[in-house]
């Protein structure tokens, strides 16, 4: 038997549907007990509900997937010809301030 505290959430309908014109699939997912409870907090405190904090979560991943964290011309960028690399100014630098909450 399953822990009570176990989260099982469908977040869409078991059959394909074609209202509003968008095909609508059915998935379950099982959260360990803390995340699952997290999550209902969360729906409880913003007023939303689980499914929709999962779908949204879902979507802004997969969006953050296709998308490189820098341009390939950054990444390819080999610098100025006419300048000098930052590295050889390093030892110009001052030390770095302690922290003062150490």
């Amino acid at each position: 038997m399953r822990n009570p505290a176990t989260v099982r959430i469908t977040f869409y309908n078991m059959w394909s549907s074609y209202s509003n014109w968008a095909a609508i699939m059915n998935f379950n997912i099982y959260l360990d007990d803390e995340t699952g409870q997290h999550l209902n907090r969360v729906a409880k405190k913003v007023g939303e509900s689980r499914n929709t904090l999962v779908r949204q979560a879902v979507s802004e991943w997969l969006q953050r997937q296709g998308k490189p964290q820098w341009p390939e011309e950054l990444l390819a960028f080999q610098g100025l010809a006419d300048m000098p690399p930052f590295e050889a100014s390093r030892d110009s630098l001052k030390p770095p301030v302690s922290d003062p909450l150490d």
